[in-house]
Parts: structure tokens; sequence; C-alpha cells
């Protein structure tokens, strides 16, 4: 299995420019936890539920909504996110994948392709494929069991 077979295409996006309020409304509608951010169409950062999270400070200085709408309103992306990024191409085998996200404990890898970013894949992805490998193999250990004699001794 490859990446490209799992990823998600065509990924939620931000512009580097846009304020951590616009991040927190995309992640909750769009019920998501990275943002990959682009800058002229290139792939420039993440910014994750993470970043927002420490970026808030509100559960320190217990915000009202409103207040905290208007702090991370006054922060850019581009101040919070991450620029050091790990990525793939689509052509990658999922066991790489999974690797490399365990070696540099991240929760999604930004998939490239021809310097463009057409995809990402994500733990969720990576454990929906785990469900399907883990249901595969149900159905042959029980095949095997009714395969097996029965004693009637």
């Amino acid at each position: 299995m490859q990446v490209w077979q799992l990823m998600s295409s065509d990924p939620v996006t931000l512009d580097a420019h846009a304020t951590l309020d616009v991040a927190d409304d995309l992640m909750k509608l769009k019920r998501i936890r990275h943002l990959p951010v682009l800058e002229d169409g290139r792939l420039v950062g993440l910014v994750t539920q993470r970043d927002l999270f420490l970026a808030g400070v509100s559960s320190v200085l217990n915000f009202r909504h409103r207040a905290e709408k208007e702090w991370l309103g006054r922060i850019r992306i581009r101040e919070v996110m991450t620029t050091d990024l790990v990525t793939i191409a689509p052509q990658t085998d999922m066991e790489e994948a999974v690797d490399r996200m365990l070696e540099h404990k991240i929760g999604c890898l930004p998939v490239m392709a021809g310097g463009k970013l057409i995809g990402l894949l994500s733990e969720t992805d990576c454990l929906r494929y785990l469900k399907r490998i883990l249901s595969i193999a149900d159905v042959k250990r029980r095949i095997v069991e009714e395969e097996k004699p029965v004693d009637v001794s």
C-alpha cells in the first residue's frame, strides 16, 4: 500500500498571512487537526490544534470565548506554524510513512509531488488502514478456525 492510496487529497489549507482565529474556525468547522500553510501556492508550514492551544493561553487566563477570538485574531499563522516540515512522496510505502511519523513524533505528513502539496496523510488515515488490516486478519483467523478438524474422540 502506498501513501497516495490513503492520503486525504485536496487538503484544507491556510494562507501564511491569516490569523489563528481563522485556523480555529476552520479546524472546528471541518473537524480536522492539521492545516498546511501556503504562501504563493508553496508549502511553508503547518499549523496544528496543539499550536492553537499553546498560542491561545485561554485555559490559563480563562478568557471568555469572545475575548479568546479577539486574542487569536491578533496572532498571525506565520508566528506559530511549524516550518521544519517532514514531507513524503505519494508513491512511498505506508510502512515507511508510519516509520517517519513515529520517528519524528508527528501526527501528519504533507504529501508532495513536483514541489506541490497534493495531499495530507494523517494518523487517522493510518488508523483507518490499520482497522482494515485487522479486519482482514480476523476474517483469516475465523476461516482457519472453521477449517480445523473437530476432535470427536
